[in-house]
C-alpha cells in the first residue's frame, strides 16, 4: 500500500511540474529526510526539485510545503471536476464541494506555513501544516455520515498523499531551530 501511494505521488510530481533530477546537495537531503516519517517519498521530492540545488533546511522544507500546495489545490480541482460531472444525486454533490473547499483550505493553510517558515516563527509553520494534514479527515468524515456514499479510492489515494508530504513537511520543520 505505502509504495502504491509512493507511486502515485511520483506520478503527480511527473504530471504537476517538470521532473528532472538535478545534482543537488545529496548528503544535505538525505540528512534532512532522515528525520521524516516516509524518507523515499522526502528524498525523491527534494532531489527532483531543480531549487533544492543550493537549499538549507529551511528551504527544503519550503519546497515540500510547494509540493503539498500543489497536491491539494489539484484534489481540489479534482474534486469539483466530479461535483459537476455527477449525476442528480444532490447529497453527493453537497459532499464533494466540501470536500473540494477542504482542500482549499489545505493549501490555504500550507501557504500560510510557507509565510511562516519565511518569518522564521516555526511554530506557527508546524501548526498550520498540521491543520493542512487534518482537512482530508474532515472530507473523509462527511462520507461517513452519509451511509450511502461510497469514498473514492482516488480521493482516499489523495488524501494519504496529502498526508505524507505534510508528515514530511512536520518532520523537516520539526528540526528547525526554534
Amino acid at each position: 500500500m505505502a509504495s502504491k501511494i509512493f507511486y502515485v505521488i511520483l506520478l503527480f510530481l511527473a504530471h504537476s511540474q517538470q521532473f528532472a533530477l538535478v545534482n543537488g546537495d545529496a548528503t544535505l537531503i538525505k540528512s534532512t529526510c532522515k528525520n521524516t516519517k516516509y524518507y523515499d517519498l522526502c528524498f525523491s521530492s527534494l532531489k527532483s526539485s531543480p531549487t533544492s540545488q543550493k537549499s538549507d533546511p529551511k528551504s527544503l522544507a519550503t519546497i515540500m510545503l510547494g509540493i503539498g500546495i500543489a497536491n491539494a489545490t489539484s484534489t481540489s480541482s479534482y474534486l469539483s471536476s466530479q461535483f459537476l460531472g455527477t449525476s442528480n444525486d444532490t447529497t453527493l454533490k453537497r459532499v464533494l464541494k466540501e470536500c473540494a473547499h477542504k482542500y482549499t483550505y489545505a493549501g490555504e493553510a500550507l501557504q500560510a506555513s510557507a509565510q511562516d517558515l519565511a518569518n522564521e516563527v516555526y511554530d506557527f509553520a508546524y501548526m498550520h501544516v498540521t491543520a493542512a494534514s487534518d482537512y482530508p479527515n474532515a472530507c473523509h468524515n462527511l462520507f461517513k455520515v452519509h451511509p450511502g456514499l461510497v469514498y473514492p479510492s482516488e480521493v482516499a489515494l489523495r488524501e494519504d498523499g496529502l498526508k505524507h508530504i505534510c508528515d514530511v513537511a512536520l518532520g523537516i520543520i520539526d528540526n528547525l531551530s526554534w
